[in-house]
């Protein structure tokens, strides 16, 4: 019997990509593509802020087909709406029957999406939910994934966080009350590598800078301008 197939909303960060990686390593799905929003204005996945190129090359990495929904910045929830409405539609006139997602624990998020996606062809899947962030954390570290912090939430870390490796120092570093995973939204992460990729990215920290309350650090792919 042919498997379903599914993409994966991918963040370019670390809980998509080991959401990849459990999906993978169980067989279920047949995985076709990856779903990624990104601004048009600024040619960065939302939120993350990661370079398109490093997009690009994480995408080559695992062997996935890009599926690049632009947005604009900022972007009015009616408008994403919109946009992402077309790409699931798109992906059921494909055959696509589920989409996977690296949420964790957050039940409104998760609610939303089923929402959502109620009624479009597409099920949503959750391959991380509800495991205890601290042993999921050094679970991905363990399994060889590599990350950096790409962004981090002003009100919940210092800047000098931005750009750090997400590695067991790192989770020793991270002030109480801090959710190892960056859940509730403390930090955004760039995956350079991980069982999911075929190879490394050749990606280096350049400039940090602040932003509407969040310290971004630019990831650059070495070679690139």
């Amino acid at each position: 019997m042919p498997r379903p197939k599914a993409l994966i909303s991918w963040s370019s960060g670390k809980d998509s990509a080991f959401a990849l990686h459990e999906v993978l390593r169980a067989g279920e799905f047949e995985v076709v593509g990856a779903l990624t929003t990104v601004t048009e204005t600024l040619g960065r996945v939302a939120i993350h802020g990661v370079r398109e190129d490093i997009l690009h090359a994480q995408c080559r990495a695992a062997g996935l087909p890009q599926r690049i929904v632009p947005i604009p910045y900022p972007c009015p929830n009616e408008v994403f709406e919109a946009r992402i409405g077309e790409a699931v539609a798109q992906a059921v006139g494909e055959g696509i029957t589920h989409m996977i997602f690296g949420d964790l624990f957050l039940a409104d998020i998760r609610a939303y999406r089923e929402q959502k996606l109620a009624g479009t062809g597409i099920t949503p899947v959750f391959p991380l939910w509800g495991r205890p962030t601290q042993a999921l954390a050094q679970a991905m570290i363990a399994s060889g994934l590599e990350a950096y912090l790409a962004t981090v939430d002003l009100k919940k870390l210092p800047a000098e966080f931005a750009g750090r490796k997400f590695d067991g120092q790192l989770l020793a570093d991270l002030p109480e009350g801090i959710d190892p995973c960056g859940e509730n939204g403390e930090f955004h992460t760039c995956v350079v590598a991980g069982p999911m990729f075929s190879h490394r990215l050749a990606v280096t920290t350049g400039e940090r800078v602040e932003r509407d309350g969040y310290a971004y650090c630019d990831l650059v792919m070495q070679g690139a301008a």
